[in-house]
């Protein structure tokens, strides 16, 4: 009995000691003076300490994060994960067609020393090895427009990059349940509902959702430009996991 007790405390312990370094990197890559001002700015809306821990970042990661922008998160994550992990920019195909579309990408990739830029066709695309975690914020409505949307290609190509029992990510604006997916263009919104369901009918498991972002007095129910809510959108926050 005394050796599971001593078990027990051992693994509590390491529980514990991975939690503590998670917390400790995610607040120095939050609070790193490098950050833009632009971007510190946006932190009292988007709560980047706490949705990170949410996912599950944590030194050592190698992390594909889908649509970058201007790499807000990228900075953090990069800095998250550490020397010892990785963080892959995944970007569409045509940006590297682009003259100059991916220099400050590019470039903040090769500050951050641990950042690799892959342009690929997000319906189709698998990485050199697979991942730990797979990232999106605010991008998972546009895969649904557009001629070639194919929401059912992406999710697809994302469970074929994670390893088994790698985690999905995915915070987005947040229309009303039961919008449907014509919002997904008309608002640049989507239906956390529909979410759920076209991500775990991909096979993932649904692991946790954060309501973390989902305050305010945003209806739901308006463009996310629309002047009234324009940087302070109610975003769901769902984290899946791959079987395995």
């Amino acid at each position: 009995m005394r050796r599971v007790s001593l078990a027990l405390m051992a693994l509590a312990l390491t529980c514990g000691g991975v939690a503590l370094a998670q917390t400790a990197a995610t607040t120095a890559a939050v609070a790193h003076a490098d950050r833009p001002e632009t971007d510190r700015a946006r932190d009292a809306a988007r709560k980047p300490a706490e949705i990170v821990a949410f996912a599950g970042v944590k030194p050592g990661d190698v992390i594909a994060e889908l649509a970058p922008g201007g790499g807000y998160y990228t900075r953090i994550l990069s800095r998250t994960v550490g020397p010892g992990g990785h963080v892959y920019a995944v970007v569409p195909a045509a940006f590297a067609q682009s003259p100059g579309r991916l220099d400050a990408l590019n470039a903040l990739a090769t500050s951050l020393g641990n950042v690799t830029v892959v342009p690929v066709t997000f319906t189709d695309f698998s990485l050199d090895a697979p991942v730990d975690l797979v990232w999106t914020t605010e991008n998972y409505h546009d895969w649904h427009n557009g001629p070639t949307a194919n929401i059912a290609g992406v999710n697809a190509s994302v469970f074929r990059s994670l390893k088994p029992g790698g985690i999905y990510f995915v915070e987005d604006h947040a229309a009303l349940n039961g919008a449907g997916a014509a919002v997904t263009s008309e608002l640049h919104r989507m239906d956390p509902a529909l979410a759920l369901e076209e991500v775990t009918g991909a096979g993932f498991a649904f692991d946790a959702e954060s309501d973390l972002l989902m305050g305010g007095g945003d209806p739901r129910n308006v463009a996310v430009r629309e002047g009234s809510v324009q940087g302070h959108t109610a975003r769901f926050a769902y984290r899946f996991r791959k079987p395995g």
